[in-house]
């Protein structure tokens, strides 16, 4: 308390006097200081309350040193309403805010109310808080260069209709010569509200039928084809188009030559999908007769029709 503003000490005895419920280490913890100091400072100045039983407090108007205290235990980053004792660990804060909150807290009351007590209340060593202030350099530096890279992502962004995202941004800049991380490109791209266009979403084709009968494996992971017209493979794709709606495409591709020998599009996925893209084969080819047709184990390449 020696090195204390001005009037803290008269401060401090008030509130003592004020509070004839509360311990002497009480007010001492929550205001910041050694007990042993308050306590000479209140027989000091000769202050005196009720012997015995301790009376209620009285109903005045709190002093400046309360109301401050009481402004600080309030005041910054809170969910909820309510106060805590800070000799609880430093519990100002509740535990989701970020221990930065707690520092750029008590960066900008340091004059206030002095960095040690800040540190107190709010539970962070003060070494952690100094070593903080002391990087504020280097964090200042990372935010210029962020700024800056999210000026050039912007201009990236920008030339293709803003369809880029976070892997093709990153190309064109590697392309350029810029030594960048994609993690950092996703970081500067989230907090700017930059983001490329997906044009597909997730869309099952491929729904097996348990009650169906499964055909073998003729195969066998062999998928290389010598001759023509002998190997065939076939699938079912989603294509979208406008108006956020899908049309289906049913192939059947030569393994050997990798041509498209047959296909099918509609707007649904039924068999007779399949079956009209495996006529379109037979067209293509004349015949299909002693070639083996792989594909996956949809209900429309397991139902009975197909086979």
């Amino acid at each position: 308390m020696k090195h204390c503003p001005p009037g803290f000490k008269a401060d401090a005895v008030a509130l003592y006097e004020s509070r004839p419920e509360a311990t002497v280490r009480s007010v001492a913890a929550d205001l910041g200081v050694n007990p042993e100091r308050l306590r000479n400072g209140v027989r000091v100045a000769g202050a005196s309350r009720p012997r015995g039983r301790r009376a209620e407090a009285p109903a005045e108007p709190p002093t400046p040193l309360e109301a401050e205290n009481a402004a600080l235990r309030n005041e910054g980053p809170r969910t909820g309403g309510g106060t805590r004792d800070p000799a609880e660990g430093g519990q100002v804060f509740r535990r989701q805010d970020a221990l930065v909150n707690r520092f750029q807290f008590a960066a900008g009351y340091r004059r206030r109310y002095g960095v040690k007590r800040l540190c107190t209340v709010l539970g962070i060593a003060r070494s952690s808080f100094c070593c903080w202030r002391g990087t504020g350099s280097g964090r200042a530096a990372r935010q210029a260069a962020d700024a800056a890279l999210a000026v050039r992502i912007r201009a990236v962004h920008r030339e293709p209709d803003g369809t880029y995202g976070v892997r093709r941004i990153t190309a064109g800049l590697r392309d350029d010569g810029e030594r960048i991380n994609h993690k950092r490109m996703a970081r500067v791209m989230r907090s700017t509200g930059l983001a490329g266009v997906r044009l597909r979403r997730g869309h099952r084709t491929t729904i097996a039928d348990s009650s169906a009968v499964k055909a073998p494996d003729l195969i066998g992971r062999d998928y290389p084809a010598s001759e023509p017209n002998t190997k065939y493979v076939g699938d079912i794709t989603c294509l979208p188009v406008n108006g956020g709606k899908f049309l289906c495409l049913a192939t059947v591709i030569d393994l050997a030559s990798r041509r498209l020998a047959g296909r099918a599009i509609a707007d649904h996925m039924r068999t007779d999908l399949v079956i009209d893209a495996l006529a379109a084969a037979e067209r293509t080819r004349g015949s299909l007769a002693g070639a083996v047709t792989h594909t996956d184990h949809g209900a429309q390449y397991t139902s009975r029709a197909f086979r």
